[in-house]
């Protein structure tokens, strides 16, 4: 097989758990949606982007790292234990302040009634900073399989939780049946606090985590070296500045909305309605983001496996084509079809006011999972320094476009500010990466299609199709077209087509 098949399968495997797992949990996007108003899940979804917000000081570089220095069996053990360690008393260290001053931070983020969300959270970013470094060692052992088995799991725990919690205990409590039960449920439910479950299941199926990496948890030996922490951190410094700065691009929206969103900005809508609607329809575009995200999965320990190797290069250059043609793919397919994606997952017709922010939100992931493929140069040099300054680069223009395009065009200008961002730091990556580690990849032919990609979906915004059962097949149509014009163009080059050499 070769290395680009195996990659492929590698992905294939880790997308598994982050596809079938985002599928299963757009499941919960149309029940939430189905039973709140935007106003009462605003709160949940701005601290779910705090969370991701404090999950990268929670590892602060350190799976990078660990793929770095562990790669050597021989020295796996000793820098899982050490890794480990360090991870472990930031986390608990972060999160016991966060839990301490809960009703402090609940005030801070303007919502003041949610202090017992944030303790919540609170245990569940401990759990997830904690449990990354396990996951880390699962991929550079290859075991996407027990990988994938878990994470499944955990999201099967947190859908049936969400069931159980929002309907179950719902109907027990309105006495609608089971009505035996009722006492037994009103011990740990409360209606008017329903939206607060949501969370809850999270962290029940977070604390499931730790069960479930009983063996590599177990495993783990507390220790900590100075001499030995010191070139990991040296290493990592930079990673955890590139990994803040791009996860505060791709968060800074929800997490600062409320304080640039100009009050009354839509006609009819609170402040709180707009976050949710915004927070809603941000969803859809995650589609991208795990695309990339399995993506990333399996490439970043095979990338440091072929660093080295000379011919590594022309490799590199073929996979970053396939991922942004793939990438594209998906851009297009889900840009033609929100209409349709909006019935099956935004059930309150609310909720589809937002639309119009999903093409660039899914252009801005895109562009970022092509700068992770393009960014392989400053790892394998270790002049992760340049990761630190693009993607402190890439914050800068999200932030201050935003600042710039939100009082005037509401909370579509995160979304353009995303996208504007994102092509930038794969256009300066790039521009640096050949002075460094020279790769030859087809840049004419990748924004040819993004060009195209880009005509078919301005079109179908341009031009709306009310009837819903006239518009999805004339965008299915469409969609099959554009794929049709891409399988054209390289019908020579796809690799499952060709045997083998």
């Amino acid at each position: 097989m070769s290395v680009l098949k195996k990659l492929a399968s590698d992905t294939a495997t880790y997308g598994i758990s982050t596809m079938l797992g985002r599928f299963l949990n757009y499941m919960l996007v149309a029940l939430h949606t189905s039973l709140f108003e935007p106003e009462q899940i605003a709160a949940q979804g701005q601290l779910y982007s705090y969370a991701g917000l404090a999950l990268v000081l929670y590892t602060f570089g350190m799976e990078t790292a660990f793929f770095r220095f562990a790669r050597q069996e021989a020295n796996r053990k000793e820098y899982y234990n050490l890794i480990l360690s360090a991870v472990t008393i930031v986390s608990l260290f972060f999160s016991g302040l966060l839990f301490l001053f809960a009703e402090q931070t609940a005030v801070l983020i303007e919502y003041p009634e949610s202090v017992s969300i944030v303790r919540m959270f609170a245990l569940i970013m401990a759990i997830d900073g904690i449990v990354s470094i396990p996951f880390a060692r699962l991929r550079l052992e290859g075991k996407g399989k027990k990988f994938v088995v878990l994470k499944v799991a955990n999201i099967i725990i947190n859908i049936s939780l969400n069931l159980f919690f929002l309907i179950v205990c719902r109907d027990i409590h309105a006495g609608k049946y089971l009505s035996f039960l009722g006492p037994v449920i009103d011990i740990f439910y409360n209606p008017l606090h329903a939206p607060d479950y949501i969370v809850l299941a999270n962290l029940i199926a977070n604390l499931a985590f730790l069960w479930m990496l009983r063996k590599e948890l177990a495993d783990f030996k507390f220790v900590f070296s100075k001499d030995l922490f010191k070139p990991v951190w040296v290493y990592a410094f930079p990673i955890l500045i590139m990994n803040a700065g791009g996860v505060l691009n791709m968060l800074f929206d929800r997490a600062f909305i409320q304080f640039l969103l100009p009050k009354n900005f839509y006609p009819g809508r609170t402040s709180e309605q707009a976050i949710g609607i915004y927070v809603q329809c941000y969803k859809l575009s995650i589609f991208m983001s795990l695309a990339t995200q399995a993506f990333k999965y399996a490439a970043e320990p095979f990338f440091f496996s072929k660093g080295e190797d000379k011919n590594a290069p022309p490799v590199f250059a073929k996979i970053t084509k396939w991922f942004v043609i793939i990438c594209i793919l998906m851009w297009v397919g889900i840009s033609l079809n929100l209409d349709l994606l909006a019935e099956l997952f935004l059930k309150k017709k609310i909720y589809h006011e937002g639309l119009p922010v999903v093409p660039w939100l899914l252009a801005g992931y895109m562009f970022l999972g092509i700068y992770y493929n393009v960014a392989t140069w400053f790892k394998l040099t270790d002049k992760t320094q340049y990761g630190t300054w693009l993607t402190l680069t890439g914050a800068f223009i999200t932030i201050s476009l935003s600042y710039l395009l939100v009082p005037r065009i509401g909370y579509l200008g995160f979304a353009v500010a995303f996208a504007v961002s994102g092509f930038s730091m794969v256009a300066l990556c790039y521009i640096f990466g050949q002075k460094y580690y020279p790769v030859p990849y087809e840049v004419p032919s990748a924004l040819i299609y993004v060009g195209l990609g880009a005509i078919f979906i301005a079109c179908s915004m341009m031009y709306k199709i009310p009837d819903l059962w006239i518009s999805v097949p004339v965008h299915m149509l469409a969609f099959l077209v554009f794929a049709a014009i891409l399988f054209v163009a390289e019908r020579k080059n796809i690799p499952f087509l060709q045997k083998d050499k």
